[in-house]
């Protein structure tokens, strides 16, 4: 790391800390030929593959803007889009990889975002997932009330509880 006072390319770490949120982290170091000191904030780049091939910065702004037109008219906040994008951003870096196809950044939207809200997951997941179809629409619905199943007939601590007669 060159020293931006004097331009000696040695320097030694002072102090290292992660950022607020964790994405980054801020070393403060000491030039030992001037004495000045310094920080820097070291982050991973992420790049996104494009259909096209075109390798562009993972951005969670374009994460949010494409879930906010989903979103139109429901009840989400500016707050929930950028928690969600947030957490697409978290669970593409978990991977661990340092290029990812932009197909697989719209799968890991999906999840969160149905979580957030099913009508803006159904038409992101039209969009998304090409629906050609009433057949389509229906089959998407069907399994989302299957999983809302599922998780209705799940007990307190994971555990089945009996169905009953209604």
């Amino acid at each position: 790391m060159y020293c931006p006072f004097c331009r000696n390319p040695d320097s030694r770490v002072v102090d290292s800390r992660l950022t607020d949120d964790g994405s980054a982290i801020r070393r403060r170091r000491l030039c030992p030929e001037c004495g000045r000191r310094f920080t820097t904030l070291e982050t991973t780049s992420l790049s996104v593959i494009k259909r096209s091939g075109v390798a562009e910065p993972f951005s969670r702004a374009k994460v949010i803007n494409g879930v906010r037109k989903a979103c139109q008219g429901r009840p989400v906040t500016e707050d929930d889009l950028a928690m969600l994008a947030q957490e697409v951003e978290e669970s593409i870096r978990s991977s661990g990889a340092a290029e990812i196809d932009a197909h697989e950044v719209g799968l890991a939207i999906l999840r969160p975002l149905k979580n957030l809200d099913v009508v803006a997951y159904l038409r992101f997941a039209s969009v998304y997932q090409a629906f050609d179809s009433l057949e389509d629409f229906e089959a998407a619905i069907d399994r989302l009330r299957l999983e809302s199943e599922a998780t209705k007939n799940q007990g307190p601590s994971g555990t089945q509880r009996p169905l009953t007669a209604q």
